[in-house]
């Protein structure tokens, strides 16, 4: 897999105490659905996407790409855990040479302020960790995301600089498993 280095692809499902992260399945279409059409889960990300034009675009096996996690809960996805390569584009790196890899999320409202993001998220912190250790990992979230911002300071990730892009103040931090302390 050359967007996250030398880890294998897909790799087992990882379990934690009450979720699985797994590949996509095409069970899972509706809830890839959801997730970009639902204005509440788009605030931060853009807005929300017209269904229709969405139930044209998702492909019947949706988010079956490397460093795509699906969150599992007693066999239903409940959200998505991504690992990317930052653009070296874009503004925030810890790196002179850019390329971190950085974790992105999201998840069904349903889903929400019952620490699944901070479970699922952890354990595919650590998933990475083990396949590339030393490695930092970044987060870039809008400072006005109150609930990402509180995620990412349980996570463990460090402010690096906050920076304005799409119009708005963005809070960028990384985390490292050599210095995390969860």
């Amino acid at each position: 897999m050359t967007e996250l280095g030398t880890v294998v692809w897909p790799p087992a499902p990882i379990r934690t105490e009450r979720l699985v992260l797994r590949q996509s399945e095409a069970r899972d279409r509706a809830a890839f659905i959801e997730l970009f059409a639902l204005p509440e889960v788009r605030t931060y990300l853009g807005g929300p996407r017209p269904r229709d034009e969405l139930e044209r675009a998702v492909p019947e096996l949706p988010g079956r790409r490397p460093g795509l996690f699906v969150v599992d809960l007693d066999g239903a996805m409940i959200g998505t855990i991504t690992l990317d390569r930052r653009d070296a584009e874009r503004p925030g790196h810890v790196r002179p040479e850019a390329g971190e890899t950085e974790l992105g999320y999201t998840f069904l409202p349903e889903a929400w302020g019952r620490g699944y993001a901070a479970e699922a998220c952890a354990a595919a912190l650590g998933w990475f960790a083990d396949g590339l250790p030393g490695e930092p990992v970044v987060l870039c979230t809008q400072t006005a995301n109150d609930r990402s911002m509180r995620l990412a300071a349980k996570l463990g990730f460090t402010e690096v600089q906050r920076f304005e892009e799409w119009g708005a103040e963005q809070w960028f931090g990384v985390w490292s498993p050599v210095t995390a302390s969860s």
